[in-house]
């Protein structure tokens, strides 16, 4: 970038440059899957050259497991935040399975399904990943907890159901990349199984 009013180059701080390249992974993993946030990908997106982008990045594999992190942390967030405007447990869980089956974030879907797959080779990927995975159990299970300390759940293991949930969750957006059995009733399907798991009426579950 130059300064027009006196032809002097401006230099961009590091912090800069690294959040150029942080959004420039962020928008390929988002557009075309996080295994096209490639090195001369970022560079060519961020309008730096290749050997720029390794200077300022702590190596792709962070790289990726960074771009990964912060896409499906903010979708957490995202949810997470979607479901205020209710107090009630069961009708906050009904709402959550609304939110994530509803087939509109299979761009953030790709990335989860990449991020499990590449991680298998980029140890930095699947830290995060683990992470990751843990904070959305988590968030689960306090939404079931929150439906113990009600007293609209019973005795439960909050966390084993969080993750029984997050696993068909998991596998059903994956069915969806591909079109398989992509059931219009798939929130009310997996609303059923919860609904077992917990010891209540499904109906009790609907938001």
């Amino acid at each position: 970038m130059s300064d027009t009013s006196t032809g002097r180059r401006v230099r961009k701080s590091p912090a800069v440059r690294r959040s150029e390249l942080a959004d420039a992974a962020r928008a390929i993993a988002l557009e075309e899957g996080l295994s096209a946030v490639t090195l001369r990908a970022v560079a060519a997106r961020a309008g730096m050259t290749p050997a720029l982008v390794a200077h300022y990045a702590e190596g792709m594999d962070r790289l990726v497991a960074d771009t990964f992190g912060e896409i499906v942390a903010a979708e957490l967030a995202e949810v997470v935040g979607l479901l205020d405007g209710t107090d009630a447990a069961p009708q906050r869980l009904g709402r959550f399975l609304d939110i994530v089956l509803d087939g509109s974030r299979r761009e953030v879907t790709l990335v989860w399904v990449q991020g499990w797959g590449l991680g298998a080779r980029n140890e930095a990927l699947a830290e995060r990943v683990r992470r990751e995975m843990d904070a959305w159990q988590q968030a689960i299970a306090d939404e079931i907890r929150r439906g113990q300390d009600a007293g609209v759940f019973g005795e439960v293991d909050a966390d084993a159901i969080a993750w029984h949930l997050l696993a068909m969750i998991d596998g059903l957006d994956a069915h969806g990349l591909v079109r398989w059995r992509e059931h219009p009733e798939r929130a009310e399907l997996t609303r059923r199984v919860l609904a077992g798991l917990l010891g209540v009426d499904a109906a009790t579950l609907t938001p």
